[in-house]
């Protein structure tokens, strides 16, 4: 597997790049960090499925796009950090004694991908899936630093913490790749609708203690 011993971020840098993260809309229940953190499990299941779909998504996006090169050059070393990512998690289900599992039906993000709209121009099409692929990171890192910051296992609080970092990354990349290639107010005010459709759809959602969204 990959080696990690590489220097993580500092605490300020996380912060700094958390205040690039337009605010979600709605923060996630309180009551899911407690209940997460007793069922590790799942959790950490669930969880290495986000990072294996995560990294199929960016695959996808280089498929279908292969002629923007920004989005290719981009999108391959964060297709390479999301399975660096699976990989951590497979490494910490494993010290735990436990098998990674089958996937689960991500209802948050089905949910949150209908909303990518069919048809029109190619470009809007690619701007509503890297504004969808942001706002997932978005949310992922605000679970991480929930995970970070409550959850009473040392080693996975510091896990969650580097994770938390890198999401926040993500999140940019993925909005900054959209005004890239389409217009930066259309862009924003995209952002903007699909923030409050991903707080309604977070919402509905009941709270689970075996998923990560």
């Amino acid at each position: 597997m990959t080696d990690y011993s590489a220097p993580q971020p500092s605490e300020e840098e996380a912060q700094k790049r958390e205040k690039t993260i337009l605010k979600l809309k709605l923060n996630t229940d309180p009551r899911w960090v407690d209940i997460a953190s007793k069922n590790i499990e799942d959790i950490l299941v669930d969880h290495a499925y986000c990072e294996q779909k995560a990294a199929s998504t960016g695959i996808s996006l280089i498929v279908k796009y292969p002629e923007k090169t920004r989005l290719v050059d981009e999108l391959t070393e964060l297709v390479a950090e999301e399975w660096a990512h699976f990989e951590r998690v497979l490494q910490e289900l494993r010290k735990r004694g436990h098998q990674l599992g089958r996937p689960r039906r991500d209802e948050y993000v089905v949910q949150l991908m209908a909303h990518v709209r069919k048809g029109g121009q190619r470009e809007r099409q690619l701007m509503d899936q890297l504004l969808v692929s942001a706002l997932i990171e978005a949310r992922s890192c605000e679970r991480f630093k929930l995970l970070w910051k409550h959850i009473p296992d040392p080693d996975l609080s510091k896990f969650y913490y580097e994770l938390m970092v890198s999401e926040a990354g993500h999140f940019v990349a993925y909005v900054d790749l959209a005004k890239e290639y389409c217009d930066a107010r259309e862009v924003d005010a995209r952002l903007q609708e699909l923030l409050e459709i991903e707080g309604n759809i977070v919402t509905n959602l009941p709270v689970r203690d075996d998923r990560m969204h």
